[in-house]
């Protein structure tokens, strides 16, 4: 694998990335208390008296938070640690009314880890998890309400939060996005976050440092709350070469918090970076130890799924389907449904194994679905043409009702109109010529007009057969059956 190097003056320097994530558990209750987590609510609209920490207000473990937590633990292939405790992280914001922040420190649910990064071409990299704890999110400052005062919206202020935080693994931007993008994957996969970085219920922060090849770690500077996979590769870049152009000219880099301007492509400097004891951690009073047993375990992990890794290994081993087919379709859980469900109702409509149909289908779902998909703007889930659709319509090229290429003008109908394949055909009459007596004739009308074709196929140009194909596909308006045309056709051509 070529290394991700920058080209300084004096010299080339390595890029070491290290990610903590924060995702948004998905549960319809905040982590310590009842109030609705649901996206879009009017500002201050899902807060509970503990959110908005008034005296004397005691928060309780909501316990399917943890039950997702070890879920997401589990399928990262993670230690699961039986024992966990929550703390207080202790800083002041406007938007963090108690004043501290339950977190987990020392003792948190879930250990270290591992992701596999696809980083195409065959290429793959093992990522380090360092550990996963929960926390309770903080409220949301709103500068652009009022041109004298910030307003202050708690909605979000105790919503559960898992921080998935890797080893200093990644060397690249492209590394750090395939391992969003895979992270990204799993978690929608098991339902433990919806991974919306647009709604920001998961972000990122990303620690950056350079060094020169063989040196020790550099200084890192951690840029806080980026929300696209698109602006983490931007950051990246930006970072790592500020940090070159700062050691380059004799400068020592400060080890910092910065905030990433999309606008702008730059990162600039937000507050020097706290350490653990600047936030005086202590177990927080009001909260017992967390403490299961392996039943529990047990029961997260009979509730995952079938994973994307595990999902790519069945497609490429028991379908029969190309590597990167099988990687496109595992890519997005929903993409993968609408695949399997295809197949299914395809093997059904032909009476076939679904093995027999996959590859085929593999094709026109990563080919011409994700093609119309794409130029439309739309998501799978969005897509005009359902998998029992695009079912019928592969059946009816399979048992030759219409062809290959007909069925792309059909497709096309469809995505405009949502008309079933079948409907569409007998409407328009595009029934493929099986007709043996019409095709011969069609065949000997097309050699008679083209007499200096004939001769010369006849002379030795053996790749005129081509030719004649085509224009008798053409005198059909594309409706005769290929293969009954090639078997007529030769004979005839041969004389």
């Amino acid at each position: 694998m070529s290394k991700f190097l920058i080209q300084g003056a004096t010299g080339d320097f390595e890029v070491v990335i290290g990610l903590e994530v924060h995702a948004q558990v998905i549960s319809n209750a905040k982590l310590f208390s009842g109030a609705s987590t649901e996206f879009g609510a009017e500002p201050n609209a899902q807060v509970s008296l503990v959110d908005a920490a008034m005296p004397g207000m005691l928060p309780t473990i909501n316990a399917e938070c943890i039950r997702q937590a070890v879920r997401t633990g589990l399928a990262l292939g993670a230690e699961i640690n039986k024992f966990s405790v929550f703390d207080r992280k202790n800083y002041f914001y406007a938007d963090l009314p108690q004043g501290y922040q339950i977190s987990q420190f020392k003792h948190p649910i879930v250990g270290e880890g591992t992701i596999t990064l696809d980083l195409g071409d065959g290429r793959s990299k093992d990522v380090g998890i360092e550990r996963i704890h929960l926390e309770q999110d903080a409220g949301k400052s709103m500068h652009d309400q009022h041109p004298q005062y910030t307003y202050v919206d708690l909605n979000r202020s105790g919503v559960a939060l898992m921080e998935i935080v890797s080893k200093p693994d990644m060397t690249s931007p492209e590394e750090a996005s395939a391992y969003l993008t895979k992270l990204r994957t799993i978690l929608r996969y098991i339902g433990s976050c919806d991974g919306n970085m647009e709604q920001g219920s998961m972000r990122a922060d990303v620690n950056v440092s350079v060094r020169r090849a063989g040196e020790p770690l550099g200084t890192r500077c951690e840029i806080k709350n980026v929300n696209s996979i698109r602006f983490v590769r931007q950051a990246i870049e930006y970072e790592a070469q500020r940090q070159v152009d700062i050691i380059e000219a004799g400068g020592k880099i400060d080890q910092e918090t910065r905030l990433f301007d999309p606008g702008k492509g730059e990162t600039r400097s937000m507050r020097s970076k706290e350490e653990a004891h600047d936030y005086r951690y202590f177990p927080d009073p009001d909260l017992l130890p967390v403490e299961f047993d392996d039943a529990f375990i047990d029961a997260a992990r009979q509730s995952l799924p079938e994973l994307p890794d595990e999902k790519k290994a069945r497609f490429v081993e028991d379908l029969g389907l190309p590597d990167y087919n099988a990687s496109v379709l595992v890519a997005e859980k929903e993409s993968c449904d609408y695949f399997e469900d295809l197949i299914a109702a395809l093997a059904n409509k032909c009476g076939k194994n679904i093995k027999d149909v996959a590859a085929k289908a593999s094709n026109w779902v990563t080919g011409e679905l994700f093609g119309a998909l794409n130029k439309a703007g739309k998501s799978v889930t969005a897509s005009p043409v359902s998998a029992e659709q695009g079912a019928e319509l592969l059946a009816l090229v399979e048992d030759g009702t219409i062809s290959g290429r007909i069925a792309k003008d059909v497709f096309e109908i469809m995505f405009d109109t949502g008309k079933d394949a079948g409907a569409i055909v007998e409407e328009k009459g595009l029934k493929q010529v099986s007709d043996t007596g019409e095709i011969e004739k069609i065949i000997d009308e097309v050699i008679a007009a083209n007499p200096g074709q004939l001769e010369q196929y006849r002379a030795g140009k053996d790749k005129l057969i081509g030719f004649f194909v085509g224009q008798v596909m053409k005198a059909t308006g594309g409706k005769a059956n290929p293969g009954l045309v090639n078997q007529l056709l030769k004979p005839k051509l041969d004389g």
